[in-house]
């Protein structure tokens, strides 16, 4: 899961994802990292950490951190939140087949649309959007 800063969007995906994995018992190596490196190490926002407590979800105790080329590599996918996130994980890329592992992850829920998941860091009421975005798209992805 990735985002931009690895505090608002990304955290909440790994966190539901690897909630949903669990309840099926699948044993996925599920994590989150952002493009750029402002946040590593701190918590994720305060309004995701809430967010995501509302359906159950503790996030409370993941870090940000910045995505490297390694991930690309062991990795199996890579699911970007937006465009803008998406083409700096492709520049990251040294292989088609490290490239072939991004995906926007809302074309899980709406294939083809290339819908970006929008940064609610400026907008506090846009934290619930981005959970259902999310949850909608994890729901997909645990379909396969």
């Amino acid at each position: 899961m990735v985002c931009l800063g690895n505090i608002c969007r990304s955290p909440l995906a790994e966190g539901i994802l690897k909630h949903k994995a669990q309840q099926k018992n699948l044993n996925w190596q599920i994590d989150s990292a952002g493009t750029g490196s402002w946040h590593v190490g701190d918590s994720p926002d305060s309004r995701s950490i809430d967010v995501a407590k509302k359906y159950g979800i503790d996030i409370s105790q993941q870090r940000a951190r910045q995505l490297q080329a390694k991930d690309l590599v062991e990795y199996d996918l890579l699911l970007a939140m937006d465009s803008s996130n998406y083409q700096n994980i492709l520049k990251m890329a040294s292989t088609e087949e490290e490239e072939a592992k991004v995906k926007m992850i809302m074309n899980y829920f709406q294939p083809g649309y290339n819908q970006n998941v929008p940064d609610p860091y400026y907008d506090s009421d846009g934290f619930e959007q981005v959970y259902q975005m999310l949850d909608k798209a994890c729901d997909k992805i645990l379909e396969g």
